[in-house]
């Protein structure tokens, strides 16, 4: 595991959110500091997803605050996020379907005007995929859900992210896949990216976090160093089926 800084890029305070009178977050606390790779882990409904849209600003708060780089999100849009560096692969990977990997690669660096820049980024992604460059051309639409992945990661780095946030990045994958996705989130956290993964197997995020979360019912209930947690009997128990 890298060395961790003192700045904290991420603070959630008191964190609540509601839909429809259902309280699906209740008071959750937690923090992301520089160079770490952080993972909240969680049962499905346990309100992970929803904390994430929090953070990105994708979905409003009812009550506490979220702090990046040491200011409030509260007024900014999820775009005002992104051109500060904190930028999210969601849940289902949300590729343009019917535009080539090409294009959603570019998409991903909107906000960027340095075309050098984008055309080498472009360039390392399909290093670190070579799937993808077989298939730049190709409709995201056409691609396994393995490759979509690929490609919402690499698209999310091309906006040139502080802190990326992982949700679910594994579902749904093949073992092979997962073992490639996990393999690229070591990766890039070791090109010195801040991680916050959100992840339902378990074992897998503790394994290569430095701190960790576990989430239950839309509170936070333990928290700890990643090895710690993947070796504490409850969690074992409670997600690892031990």
């Amino acid at each position: 595991m890298a060395e961790t800084s003192s700045t904290v890029l991420l603070k959630v305070r008191g964190l609540q959110v509601a839909y429809g009178g259902i309280q699906a977050v209740k008071g959750v606390d937690f923090e992301v500091r520089e160079g770490e790779l952080v993972s909240l882990i969680g049962s499905n409904g346990a309100g992970k997803t929803t904390t994430m849209k929090a953070i990105t600003a994708t979905l409003g708060f009812a009550g506490g605050d979220i702090a990046y780089l040491g200011h409030s999100i509260r007024g900014l849009g999820a775009w005002d996020l992104v051109a500060r560096g904190l930028v999210m692969v969601p849940e289902g990977r949300g590729v343009f379907a019917r535009m080539s990997i090409t294009e959603n690669l570019q998409m991903g660096a909107y906000l960027r005007r340095d075309k050098a820049g984008i055309a080498a980024d472009i360039d390392k992604m399909f290093t670190l995929f070579p799937r993808l460059r077989e298939r730049k051309d190709q409709w995201a639409g056409t691609l396994s859900g393995g490759e979509q992945q690929m490609l919402a990661m690499s698209r999310a780095l091309m906006a040139q992210p502080r802190l990326l946030l992982l949700d679910e990045p594994s579902m749904g994958l093949s073992p092979i896949m997962v073992d490639k996705i996990f393999e690229v989130v070591r990766d890039v956290y070791a090109m010195g990216v801040t991680v916050l993964l959100v992840e339902q197997n378990a074992s897998r995020a503790l394994a290569i976090a430095d701190r960790a979360y576990v989430m239950e019912s839309g509170a936070i209930t333990m928290a700890g160093t990643g090895q710690a947690m993947l070796h504490d009997p409850k969690v074992r128990a409670a997600y690892l089926g031990e």
